[in-house]
């Protein structure tokens, strides 16, 4: 018989609960809570955040469409009505799966029983850590507030420019990366610009506004059908952005990056052949970085394999090769499906039905130890576990203002449908009916008074504008 956990028997009377960590309160963690509730189990919910984010519409903020309050609820809310659930304010520092404990920053020492890890996933940069401090991704509300004030800064201050090629700098945003958060952070600053700022300078015309869409591959949108991605980037153009593909980043500096080389767009001159490509240099009051994802750090140091992305090789239950007892679910794992099918994608109904599996699994081992040593939460005795399965219910990105597109099984459509299907699917799943109120009466206002409610700058008692541009040399022509 397998061995017995340290717990002992519920009815004796040292006996105590079955200890239960979760790292991480993201869409895995949480559905994993409220999924998981058993008699006798003490769950520890630990996150270095006090709240649940819906990272989803995390672009919204960014770009002044929703405040920061509209897709984040604290999460002892979310869990005031169970007080199985303990929440926990704290970073991981370190977790010995030999010795079944988690370490957190502060140097405090968490036992478990079982662990489930949630942590999520990084911006990615391929390497290149020194491109952080001028390209900033997108990943918490810290993020989106820096985006916000960067990109409102320098509408402010080319507001207060008198040299054209300044102004012209300063109104130029370059994205890169196309997937769907590029995609819909070009969409929405162009929409900023050309809709809502439009009549709120006297000096600047912000409807030029130049915005820029990198992408070093050869289409937007890759993990959608191709003529998905098609008309995608044709709804992009419909708004004023500039998509060039098969234009790789070779370097990030403050105020400019470099292309290895720069497709054209449609309807443009054919740069240089792709036999002999030139690196082309453009300046931007903004840079932002769409373009890759990792998983959390911590997840390197476990001593499990991981893929090339940083991703934990689980088994597939989910657990952790070596160590039934831990699991791992979310943007932090990398599961194959099926013979020819592509890897579990990282998004957020991945990640719920992944914390969920992980709830039913551990509800069921828990009732069946009980069942056979008489209400013993802690014995290890399992039943055969089932393996994960994803239910793929497709695919939604939103370009803009009534524009997006969307696979759903094998319907595939765009434009307005999509995008309203795009819009009733992210109410549905955001945590908490206030948010869900909000964020509908912030979206039928600025949908129909092409108003943004959020337009607000923090942070100025620092300096102003420390990783906007210095006045540049004139650009390269390709850029202008």
């Amino acid at each position: 018989m397998p061995a017995q956990a340290s717990a002992s028997p519920a009815r004796h009377p040292d006996a105590r609960p079955l200890r239960v960590i979760v790292l991480g309160a993201g869409f895995g963690g949480v559905a994993f809570c409220k999924a998981f509730r058993e008699p006798d189990v003490e769950i520890t919910l630990i996150d270095r955040q006090n709240h649940h984010l819906f990272q989803p519409l995390l672009y919204q903020v960014a770009v002044a469409g929703l405040s920061a309050t509209d897709i984040a609820e604290p999460i002892r809310s979310i869990f005031r009505q169970r007080p199985d659930i303990r929440v926990r304010l704290g970073s991981v520092r370190h977790i010995d799966l030999a010795a079944r404990r988690v370490e957190l920053e502060d140097g405090t020492h968490l036992p478990y029983d079982r662990l489930v890890i949630a942590l999520g996933g990084a911006t990615g940069y391929f390497g290149h850590d020194e491109w952080v401090p001028h390209a900033p991704g997108l990943k918490t509300l810290d993020d989106a507030l820096l985006i916000r004030r960067r990109l409102l800064l320098a509408f402010e201050l080319a507001e207060l420019e008198t040299d054209p090629e300044r102004v012209r700098e300063l109104l130029t945003v370059i994205i890169v990366g196309a997937g769907p958060t590029g995609v819909e952070l070009a969409g929405a600053v162009s929409e900023l610009a050309r809709r809502v700022l439009r009549c709120d300078f006297s000096q600047i015309d912000p409807t030029r506004a130049r915005v820029l869409l990198v992408e070093a591959g050869p289409r937007v949108l890759p993990a959608f059908p191709p003529e998905l991605s098609e008309k995608a980037r044709r709804q992009l153009q419909s708004l004023g952005v500039e998509v060039r593909l098969d234009s790789p980043v070779e370097s990030i500096g403050r105020g400019e990056i470099t292309l290895k080389r720069m497709a054209p767009t449609e309807g443009e001159p054919d740069g240089p052949p792709p036999e002999s490509p030139a690196p082309v240099t453009l300046r931007a009051g903004l840079v932002l970085w769409a373009a890759g994802v990792s998983a959390a750090p911590l997840a390197r140091g476990l001593g499990v394999p991981t893929d090339r992305a940083g991703r934990l090789l689980v088994q597939p239950d989910l657990s952790l090769p070596g160590h039934p007892e831990a699991f791992a679910i979310g943007d932090i794992v990398s599961i194959a499906r099926a013979e020819g099918a592509p890897p579990v994608p990282g998004v957020a109904p991945a990640a719920m039905q992944m914390g969920r599996h992980v709830a039913r699994l551990l509800r069921d081992e828990i009732r069946a130890a009980r069942a056979r040593s008489g209400d013993a939460p802690g014995a290890d005795a399992t039943p055969p576990r089932p393996a994960f399965r994803y239910r793929d219910k497709g695919n939604l990105a939103t370009i803009g203002r009534a524009a997006g597109v969307a696979q759903i099984g094998r319907l595939r459509f765009s434009g307005w449908p999509a995008w309203l299907t795009w819009l009733l699917v992210h109410l549905v799943f955001l945590v908490g009916f206030r948010n869900r109120l909000f964020v509908l009466i912030s979206w039928m206002y600025s949908y129909f008074a092409y108003k943004s409610g959020a337009r607000v700058v923090t942070g100025l008692d620092h300096p102003p504008a420390p990783d906007l541009p210095p006045l540049g040399k004139k650009p390269d022509p390709r850029g202008q």
